[in-house]
């Protein structure tokens, strides 16, 4: 995934702010053509809008085995500026385990 300069995204009914692109080849005929799937995500990753794009002729050469190229083939497809690789959020872990007490039942003694 990567970043992308906010774009508006009119989403069930509202404007929603996409900053993430997502893409994957989903069919390639080697020498021939790729089918990319792309999605465009809001900060909490969910998709505001989703689609497919072809990759043909020239553009399908010059990608190659060069992901660098079909990221931008991508944002360049859709008028998308990518502005970095997406990193995402680290989720915090509690520092320290507390270790639940046990305590014994009692016994009944006659």
């Amino acid at each position: 995934m990567k970043t992308i300069q906010p774009v508006n995204i009119w989403n069930n009914g509202q404007s929603k702010e996409g900053v993430i692109l997502n893409a994957y080849a989903i069919n390639v005929t080697l020498g021939q053509y790729a089918t990319f799937w792309w999605g465009i995500l809001d900060a909490n990753q969910l998709q505001l809008a989703q689609g497919n794009l072809l990759m043909q002729g020239e553009d399908y050469t010059k990608w190659g085995a060069n992901d660098a190229y079909a990221w931008e083939f991508v944002a360049n497809s859709l008028n998308l500026t990518i502005v970095g690789d997406y990193v995402a959020p680290v989720v915090e872990t509690p520092s320290e385990v507390v270790e639940p007490i046990l305590e014994e039942a009692p016994t009944n003694s006659i």
